[in-house]
This record gives structure tokens, C-alpha cells and sequence, in this order.
């Protein structure tokens, strides 16, 4: 097996996962929202923007030599949204094997055809509302057989089968939940349990 698919089939599946969610194009402000709550939930995260909340023993409105800034200039930054950052394993070669990975898997969902990820994006978000979330892996799983079964991808033929099914998988995930952010921690499940299993074989 790879490094790919030690990293996909192995105990850090999860944070390539995530990995691969965050590196969005789009100011979508909720799916941010959902996605850093996930990310603090599964302590993968944390919001670089402040690191606790700030305490400050002046109120002259001047930047203190120690890095403090005081209320009057936090106020002012009240609209700047939080953003996301991955806390990576202390193995620095193991953090970033996984960043390699999520980014392989960006390269790959870049060259997918559009107008097949498009219709199968809104497939899954179509019968993910009518559907128990027992069901979700499977319906993943369907919708990205099929989007595969639409190939070949330009591009994309000398790369084993396998990377091609994660990045779809991960970019039907990230379109549906781009539209509905509130399905992102049930379909981030389904999608892990979906993946790990074929990748560790």
C-alpha cells in the first residue's frame, strides 16, 4: 500500500478529510462555521484569528507592546470572520504526507468533469432529504459509482481507481454541503466510513 492509502485507509483518514473540506474557494460562511465546529469537535482545529479571548488592562485604544489590542480596536473587528487552521501531527513527515494527500485529492477534483459532479451533487443532496441517514453511505456510494461509470476524466487515466472514487467522493460531500451545511458532520461520517474501508484493502 501507498502512502495514499495509509493515509485514506489509516487512523488520520478523518484529517485528510477535513483537510480536503477546508481548502474551499468560496466564502460560504456557514459551511466555514460547520466545518471549524467539526474540526474543534474532532480537536483538528483551531481559529488562528484569536487564541481565547482578550484581556486587556488599558483602554487607550493603542496597541500594546505585548501583542494586546484593547477593546475599542477588537470591537472594530467584530465582522472579520474566524479562520480555520489544522492542527497537523506532531510527526512533521506524517503532517505532511497528509497535507500531500488532501492536496493530491484537490489536484484530482479539480480535472473532474463539472457537469458530472454537478449532477451527481445534486442527486446525493436530492435523496439525502428523503432518506434516513442510515442510508447515507450508500447513497454516497452510488452517486459517486456513477459519476465514476460518466469517465474516463481527462487527464486523470494513468491514476489508479481508487484516488479518483476519494476525490469524488470528498466533492460530492463538500457540494452538498456547501448548499446545506447543517448535513456536513453526518456526511463527513458516511464519507469516512465509505472511504477507510476501500482504501485499507
Amino acid at each position: 500500500m501507498d502512502y495514499f492509502g495509509k493515509m485514506i485507509g489509516g487512523p488520520n483518514a478523518d484529517l485528510v478529510i477535513l483537510s480536503f473540506l477546508c481548502q474551499t474557494d468560496c466564502g460560504i460562511s456557514e459551511f466555514q462555521k460547520e466545518l471549524r465546529s467539526l474540526g474543534e469537535e474532532l480537536n483538528f482545529t483551531r481559529d488562528i484569528n484569536s487564541n481565547g479571548p482578550w484581556r486587556d488592562s488599558h483602554e487607550d485604544g493603542q496597541l500594546e507592546s505585548d501583542g494586546h489590542c484593547p477593546s475599542s480596536i477588537i470591537g472594530s473587528l467584530g465582522d472579520i470572520q474566524p479562520q480555520v487552521e489544522l492542527d497537523w501531527p506532531v510527526n512533521p513527515g506524517e503532517a505532511e504526507a497528509l497535507r500531500q494527500v488532501a492536496v493530491e485529492l484537490k489536484e484530482i477534483a479539480d480535472q473532474l468533469e463539472h457537469s458530472v459532479v454537478a449532477q451527481a451533487t445534486q442527486n446525493l443532496s436530492r435523496s439525502l432529504s428523503n432518506s434516513p441517514m442510515t442510508q447515507w453511505k450508500q447513497l454516497l456510494a452510488l452517486e459517486v459509482e456513477w459519476a465514476v461509470r460518466q469517465g474516463p476524466y481527462v487527464g486523470l487515466e494513468h491514476l489508479p481507481q481508487e484516488r479518483i472514487i476519494v476525490a469524488l467522493t470528498l466533492t460530492l460531500v463538500k457540494g452538498v454541503c456547501e448548499r446545506a451545511p447543517r448535513l456536513l458532520r453526518d456526511l463527513f461520517t458516511a464519507a469516512l466510513q465509505y472511504i477507510s474501508p476501500a482504501m485499507a484493502r
